[in-house]
């Protein structure tokens, strides 16, 4: 059974791993919902009983906020997953309840669904975290018309002044990326951003070209190009680069799930990580790790980020106002096994090696 009384134990996160269900599925039952299958149900409860959670009293809104929402692109993800499991621990440490959502509805206006309006007005949510790829005017107007606290994390464009958002540093990830392929001994080093307007992928493309400038080494504009944050296209990329008169012996690629594309590219060609080509990273994604070799990457720390944005949130909702509008958080370089000094043998033909 669930006990009330004190916050410390395990968090529903670690509860819903041991059911193998999903926090907002464990959430549920710790509160009752109906809409939870007999059989699933029985699992959280054996687990909630098994590890002995212990369910945070409810509060009185008058005193505490006690229930936010988190609004993120979509739950299947690994990124998205870092951010849920941040936000969570955070809210574990402050008392508060986190209901989940996936996506934003919208009606063709561009103004959220009254439906999702009216359950965030009927729970009496306190404030909102929203992890998407952008809000609308509308949708902005309107939760500062309403006055409900809400906080960014790592948003992709450019938020309107005075919005409070949380993100990473991306311009020096960029720049430790390529300033460690440029100690190794490359010259030859090509980049594959994201979309050309977000702002992450921009601020992590001039960090590689400030890092090529320190070093004295010339800019080829051949050698940027960009993938979308899609692998398949970025695969799409790397063979462009190959088939260069002169095809690059590094490559900075600025998300990990376009560094997988990369690597596909390459064994097309015969070609390996990081005897021919050396390949890093940007996110330090449970993907990275697993890939073959290991990625090297710079981590983002994208639990650190929701776990501030949390925080921040929490202020705000106790009438307080961040000093700044934008909280960045710093990124490092992950070395794994794809980085290594270029072949001293002359490579040209590299595009065509292997077929």
């Amino acid at each position: 059974m669930v006990r009330t009384g004190s916050v410390a134990g395990p968090t529903l996160a670690v509860v819903a791993r041991e059911a193998g269900v999903s926090v907002p599925t464990a959430s549920k039952v710790v509160n009752g919902r109906e809409d939870v299958a007999p059989e699933t149900r029985r699992r959280v409860a054996e687990a909630l009983d098994r590890l002995g959670y212990v369910k945070r009293p409810r509060f009185d809104a008058s005193k505490s906020p006690g229930l936010v929402d988190l609004v993120v692109h979509s739950l299947e993800s690994s990124r998205s997953g870092a951010v849920l499991h941040g936000v969570e621990e955070a809210a574990h440490e402050a008392g508060l309840e986190v209901v989940v959502s996936a996506g934003l509805p919208r009606t063709r206006g561009g103004r959220p669904e009254r439906g999702w309006l009216d359950k965030l007005s009927a729970r009496g949510s306190s404030g909102v975290l929203f992890n998407l790829a952008e809000l609308t005017p509308p949708q902005y107007a309107w939760l500062e018309q309403h006055r409900i606290p809400y906080v960014l994390i790592d948003p992709e464009l450019e938020p309107p002044a005075g919005v409070v958002s949380v993100g990473a540093a991306n311009w020096q990830g960029g720049m430790s990326a390529t300033e460690h392929l440029l100690t190794l001994g490359h010259e030859r080093i090509a980049a594959i951003g994201g979309h050309r307007r977000r702002m992450c992928s921009g601020a992590r493309i001039a960090g590689y070209r400030s890092a090529l400038a320190a070093a004295g080494v010339r800019h080829r504009p051949e050698y940027v190009r960009h993938g979308n944050f899609d692998p398949a296209v970025a695969r799409r990329r790397m063979r462009e680069f190959l088939d260069l008169p002169e095809p690059p012996t590094a490559v900075f690629v600025c998300s990990d799930r376009m560094a997988l594309g990369v690597y596909e590219a390459l064994a097309e060609r015969g070609l390996r990580v990081p005897d021919d080509i050396s390949v890093v990273g940007f996110d330090d994604l449970p993907e990275a790790r697993w890939a073959s070799p290991g990625l090297t990457t710079v981590r983002q720390p994208l639990a650190e980020m929701a776990a501030t944005a949390l925080r921040l949130l929490v202020r705000m909702m106790a009438g307080e106002r961040p000093e700044g509008t934008r909280t960045e958080l710093s990124t490092r370089l992950v070395e794994r096994a794809s980085t290594a000094p270029p072949r001293d043998r002359a490579t040209e033909g590299l595009g065509t090696a292997g077929g």
